[in-house]
């Protein structure tokens, strides 16, 4: 069994598309993807969450990652927007406060929320008040946060290629070929 870290550097560099931007940003992956797929592992459901421009990736994640090819359990990932289509009328403390209550009764054994866009999107009230969120930020270094730019003309790809790691990571701790412990 391999140490995350070992196993993530081998991923990228074995890619066989241009995945060598990523090895200098993968000490801000390891952390995050390591924190949400041990949440995952222990039962965590995960809440993916997009800005507008965002959303086709939203709907590929949903489409991708229980895909029943890849021969391993079912994970519990839903998109938030579906769950709670008036999300972005959120603004008040107290509003915000009953959203996360329906989501605790909803999901006893806790989520998180994955969220994908920029930082003044007004869904992004919940990932940033959650400490365990999964965030892929645009345009900003936000802590906790895998950065990204809006304006790259690759980020389509890129997206793609994190989604493709994300989920190898999760089958590989699936099926015992990777440890989480560091």
């Amino acid at each position: 069994m391999q140490k995350f870290s070992t196993w993530t550097l081998e991923s990228i560099r074995s890619e066989s598309s241009d995945f060598s931007w990523m090895e200098e940003y993968r000490f801000d992956w390891i952390p995050l993807v390591h924190s949400a797929v041990s949440n995952i592992i222990n039962g965590q459901t995960v809440l993916i969450l997009t800005d507008e421009s965002s959303r086709w990736f939203g709907h590929y994640i949903q489409h991708k990652i229980n895909d029943i090819s890849k021969n391993r359990p079912l994970l519990p990932f839903y998109q938030l927007s579906r769950l709670l289509q008036n999300l972005t009328s959120v603004s008040s403390t107290q509003d915000l406060q009953l959203v996360e209550d329906m989501l605790d009764i909803s999901f006893p054994n806790g989520y998180i929320v994955w969220y994908i866009g920029k930082s003044e999107d007004a869904c992004t009230k919940l990932p940033f008040k959650k400490d365990n969120s999964f965030m892929w930020i645009m345009d900003e270094q936000i802590e906790r946060s895998f950065p990204l730019r809006s304006s790259d003309p690759q980020l389509d790809i890129k997206l793609l290629q994190l989604f493709k790691l994300f989920d190898a990571t999760l089958s590989a701790v699936l099926f015992g070929e990777l440890e989480l412990d560091q």
